[in-house]
């Protein structure tokens, strides 16, 4: 019998690993989350926060985070000083990490969002800048190594929304079963 798609959106806390187990002894998803079966759709590093999904459904994780299917994900991201158009234009171009050029983007400077704050502080030496940019594939640390390759390196990273889901009534460690609704959309997201 086939099991109904289980989806579970997260707002992952800064310092938390996107596992349900760690040998050295951090924070995982099973201090939070103790929903059987269910399995991050991707992951967030320990230093980023933010929507994390988790699902049942292999064939949907796989979707979400191939490149190939072009499923958003979006970030708030602050970055050190002031970023020039120049650099906002290069982010959007692609930049070149280990070799490969990222793809095209979206980067809008944002004024300071209203996040919840972070457990450990972002403690800048100076100005810094936010950025909202939307990625349609998903490198390890891709943000980090494109604000850095660009000469602003990345202080705080919030994810905000996969497709259509977002964050919208969570805090910092609290999770939520999606609707029917919402995993259909996400399903339909997921299919381009």
């Amino acid at each position: 019998m086939l099991k109904p798609c289980v989806v579970i959106a997260f707002y992952k806390p800064y310092g938390v690993l996107s596992a349900f187990t760690d040998m050295a002894g951090r924070p995982t998803l099973k201090d939070y989350i103790q929903v059987p079966d269910v399995y991050p759709v991707g992951r967030l590093d320990l230093d980023s926060e933010g929507l994390l999904l988790l699902s049942n459904d292999g064939d949907l994780i796989h979707r979400l985070t191939h490149p190939r299917h072009h499923v958003a994900k979006t970030y708030l991201v602050q970055v050190e000083g002031i970023i020039t158009p120049e650099a906002v234009a290069a982010l959007q171009r692609g930049v070149i990490i280990k070799g490969r050029r990222t793809r095209r983007c979206q980067v809008v400077v944002i004024p300071e969002p209203a996040l919840p704050p972070r457990e450990k502080p972002v403690t800048p030496h100076g100005p810094t800048s936010w950025l909202r940019i939307v990625l349609f594939e998903g490198m390890k640390r891709q943000i980090r190594h494109m604000t850095a390759a660009v000469g602003f390196p990345t202080l705080r990273l919030v994810r905000i929304a996969v497709g259509p889901i977002n964050l919208e009534g969570l805090l910092p460690g609290q999770w939520r079963f999606l609707s029917p609704l919402e995993v259909a959309r996400l399903q339909e997201a997921s299919r381009r």
